[in-house]
């Protein structure tokens, strides 16, 4: 049996146990409904969630009353009828990391035989794609790579905006620049500096997983970033100008209380900056990691994402996270409190590594937005409205699958590497090697 919160003065929660005596937590009986109703006028006043109300709300709140409170908030936020969504490419530049986050299937030791960089061409090729199906951006995230030094990411940023100057870098997450910071023995907020000099335009919210240490460690991911340094970068990253997302990935080892610590430190820093144009959240993708468990089911998905909206209520936009939950569930969210949905993306190698092999091309957005009863409409990353549908305009290849960063089996070495003093064992060895002479 359970205890009753009582909302206290100016609608918190307090603990204690009711006058109505014990209850079972399933928000059916009389004091929890009161306790719900008082909530949802809250919600739809406009009021802030504590976090002992965003808790009694994701742990009593039927799922549909969830949904109707966070699809509230988005109208309330975005009353027209659209729903956004991206063309870009998600290019992992390189599968080679030292950070072994026991949640992570896509990762390689240094040294690796699968392991390996993208040349310059190759990510050059990749853009000539992505701009041939009406896209405009890379989002590009990798492993932490001993051997890439902070010119490697200069010198291919510059390049890539030297031969596509209006094309977009959405680049390196906050653990990444904490890895290149750590490598150059520079601040952070140094690190950004040069990336922006040379061409880098927003950085995307991976590698938050769960904002709470006592989750970072159990993860092995508190090495690369405690939580603390992850919205240090975050910081810094809008003091200097640049717009971010945030995310969270959920479902390894974090409580919900934790969660919700995790969307109250976002929302704190959005206080503070006012640097996030939107929120993403997905469950843990088990299969293949070292960790190992079983997924989060679809509603626990849409629980988590309406209660996002519900807490985030200064970041805009919300995005439905399809490429782990499928087509179906991300048409859903849009009725859960997401107003996006997220990117076509073209390629994907983390969660395809992890099981996911969820694909949609923009045809299928399209139509998945418009079985939803919205309007779609492209946009960039600062979420300015770009125009109606590339397919709308002219006749597109299908995509039936998402592109991956190599074809299996090839081991190219890029001739870049060779400018870049090497920092590895493997790649000092490999430099020696007859064969590379």
């Amino acid at each position: 049996m359970a205890d009753h919160n009582s909302l206290g003065e100016g609608g918190q929660l307090s603990e204690g146990r009711s006058e109505a005596g014990p209850c079972d937590g399933t928000g059916e009986c009389r004091a929890c409904s009161r306790m719900l109703e008082a909530l949802s006028a809250k919600v739809r006043s406009g009021g802030r969630l504590s976090a002992g109300e965003a808790l009694t709300l994701y742990r009593q709140a039927p799922t549909h009353l969830l949904g109707q409170l966070a699809h509230q908030v988005r109208l309330r936020r975005h009353p027209e009828p659209i729903v956004t969504y991206i063309i870009d490419r998600n290019v992992n530049y390189t599968n080679v990391c030292v950070a072994k986050c026991n949640f992570c299937a896509f990762y390689r030791d240094v040294g690796a035989a699968d392991g390996y960089v993208l040349g310059f061409e190759e990510i050059f090729r990749k853009i000539d794609e992505t701009i041939a199906v009406g896209g405009g951006q890379l989002l590009l995230q990798g492993g932490h790579n001993p051997d890439l030094p902070i010119e490697w990411y200069e010198d291919l940023f510059r390049a890539v905006k030297g031969r596509y100057p209006s094309f977009k870098l959405h680049a390196l997450s906050p653990p990444e620049i904490l890895h290149i910071a750590r490598l150059s023995q520079l601040a952070a907020r140094e690190v950004i500096r040069r990336l922006v000099s040379a061409g880098l335009d927003s950085i995307p919210g991976g590698g938050a997983e769960i904002l709470v240490d006592r989750v970072r460690r159990e993860l092995h991911c508190h090495t690369k970033a405690s939580a603390d340094e992850w919205l240090d970068v975050m910081r810094e990253a809008h003091r200097a100008g640049l717009r971010t997302t945030a995310t969270m990935m959920y479902g390894t080892v974090e409580t919900e209380e934790e969660r919700i610590e995790h969307l109250l430190r976002l929302r704190a820093l959005q206080d503070e900056t006012g640097g996030f144009t939107a929120f993403i959240t997905w469950s843990f993708q088990p299969e293949h990691t070292e960790r190992g468990g079983v997924e989060a089911t679809g509603v626990e998905y849409l629980r988590t994402l309406a209660l996002a909206r519900l807490v985030l209520d200064n970041v805009d936009n919300l995005q439905a996270s399809w490429v782990t939950q499928g087509g179906k569930v991300g048409q859903l969210s849009l009725a859960f409190g997401a107003n996006d949905m997220g990117s076509v993306m073209i390629e994907e190698n983390v969660v395809r590594a992890a099981g996911a092999a969820y694909c949609m091309d923009e045809l299928e957005i399209v139509a998945n937005v418009e079985d939803a009863g919205f309007v779609p409409k492209r946009r960039n990353m600062h979420y300015e409205v770009l125009g109606d549908p590339i397919v709308r305009e002219r006749d597109l290849p299908r995509m039936l699958a998402l592109a991956t960063a190599r074809e299996p089996g090839d081991a190219a070495v890029p001739a870049e590497l060779l400018r870049y003093e090497p920092r590895s064992r493997h790649e000092k060895a490999r430099r020696r090697s007859p064969a590379d002479e």
